[in-house]
């Protein structure tokens, strides 16, 4: 048990493991409700630097959590049975530094190959998603931001399915007043013009207001 102790707490074990306890950390509070995750949303935009890093990597196409807790947990495990290893084979100096200093470099490379292998399986669990298109706004409420709409002019801020929020180009065709603040409903999207028709919205008429 002390050899392991021993092991665990010094280089380069130790670097993985208290990146372990804040991996370990995390999914203790999801567990208990007290962080929100869901599995199979949160992923990295592939297109942000980040994500485009990440799938270079191999490991992008799940939620990032996935990859980076299998990282850590794998490097940690490998790095700890390397060291305990080395401190059993050879004596305590610079050998024993240099072959330390292998194992991170070992650890790190057998963690990456099977998390690469692991998230190569999961990308065929998870159910691939259509990217978010314009066309998902038809229908949905939006709150005019310009003095007014014309059939030439106008912008609105509309709210996703997910709750970010997007400022779009909105037009009407009639001569309705819509002024800033106003509620409008988005009803169709001219592709060449890129802009949304928009028509003024009561929720006092929505028959799914009733009651």
């Amino acid at each position: 048990m002390s050899e392991f102790l021993s092991a665990a707490t010094s280089f380069p074990a130790v670097l993985f493991g208290v990146a372990l306890i804040v991996v370990i950390a995390f999914w203790l509070l999801v567990l208990a409700g007290a962080a929100e995750y869901d599995a199979f949303t949160s992923q990295v935009d592939l297109d942000s630097p980040v994500g485009t890093g990440v799938n270079a990597t191999g490991l992008g196409g799940v939620p990032v959590t996935i990859p980076v807790s299998s990282l850590i947990a794998i490097a940690w495990f490998t790095s700890l049975a390397g060291s305990v290893l080395v401190r059993r084979q050879v004596e305590p100096g610079t050998v024993r530094t240099l072959w330390s200093f292998a194992v991170l470099a070992a650890a790190s490379l057998i963690a990456w190959g099977v998390t690469r292998l692991l998230v190569r399986r999961l990308r065929d669990l998870v159910p691939e998603q259509a990217p978010p298109s314009r066309l998902d706004f038809i229908g949905l409420t939006c709150t005019i931001r310009t003095g007014s709409v014309s059939a030439d002019f106008g912008q609105a801020e509309v709210a996703a399915a997910d709750g970010s929020t997007a400022v779009v180009q909105v037009r009407q065709s009639g001569d309705d007043v819509m002024g800033f603040g106003s509620t409008g409903l988005l009803y169709a999207f001219d592709v060449e013009g890129e802009f949304f028709w928009v028509a003024p919205y009561d929720a006092a008429l929505d028959p799914r207001s009733a009651g």
